[in-house]
């Protein structure tokens, strides 16, 4: 059953892990004071955070990368396999950190750095649940050029298979640009952008855009 707030929209529902007690209160306050979210759950280690997220089912996850007992990048590798696994977004307080890169090549749909202003948290949320951009897409495209592989891998067949526009797309949404960006620049409705998205990411087996960000700098197409 999908939660409504009292205007009759969907409410994003949230989970916090991270091993400071203080951090996740203010996150909290942050999230509480929206009518479009609400915190299901919280937890102080990786370990406590699987029981935590399966027994609450979060649309979207904040995940301290470094805590004790279980870190962040083992706690998101369980959570990804599970059916119907929530978005999982890495908290970190470096912007180029490597295990960041590292989680997000395994699944995660992006990091957010710990200071991040609260507006920014917020936009990062909707963002992530709705699947329209990359979180902070500069700074990804930043982080993956760094920790990017000497040698690149050439690029699956599955890539060959996408259309003349689906291949336009791909670069823009590769970039980091949002749909409504895509849809101006390509004198497209946001609608149309989202379909080609959707289609991509099937033809390519990528689980959301932050996935094809990740493809498109392992196989040099960006």
């Amino acid at each position: 059953m999908i939660d409504q707030s009292s205007a009759g929209r969907a409410v994003i529902r949230v989970a916090l892990v991270d091993d400071q007690a203080l951090f996740r209160a203010g996150i909290r306050m942050v999230i509480a004071s929206q009518p479009d979210m609400a915190v299901v759950g919280e937890a102080g280690d990786g370990q406590a955070a699987l029981s935590m997220v399966r027994d609450t089912r979060p649309d979207v996850v904040l995940m301290d990368i470094r805590m004790p007992v279980m870190d962040g990048l083992e706690a998101t590798a369980h959570l990804l396999q599970d059916p119907d696994a929530p978005r999982i977004v890495m908290l970190t307080t470096f912007d180029l950190d490597e295990a960041a890169a590292r989680a997000i090549r395994g699944g995660a749909s992006g990091f957010l750095l710990k200071d991040a202003e609260p507006e920014f948290v917020l936009a990062a949320i909707r963002s992530v649940y709705a699947g329209s951009a990359v979180i902070a897409a500069t700074a990804t495209a930043q982080l993956f050029a760094h920790f990017r592989d000497e040698q690149t891998r050439p690029a699956p067949r599955a890539f060959g298979e996408l259309t003349e526009r689906e291949r336009e797309i791909f670069g823009l949404a590769a970039r980091g640009l949002s749909n409504a960006e895509i849809a101006s620049r390509e004198y497209l409705s946001e609608a149309t952008v989202k379909t080609h998205i959707s289609r991509i990411l099937g033809k390519l087996g990528l689980r959301d855009r932050v996935q094809l960000v990740v493809f498109a700098y392992e196989h040099g197409l960006v």
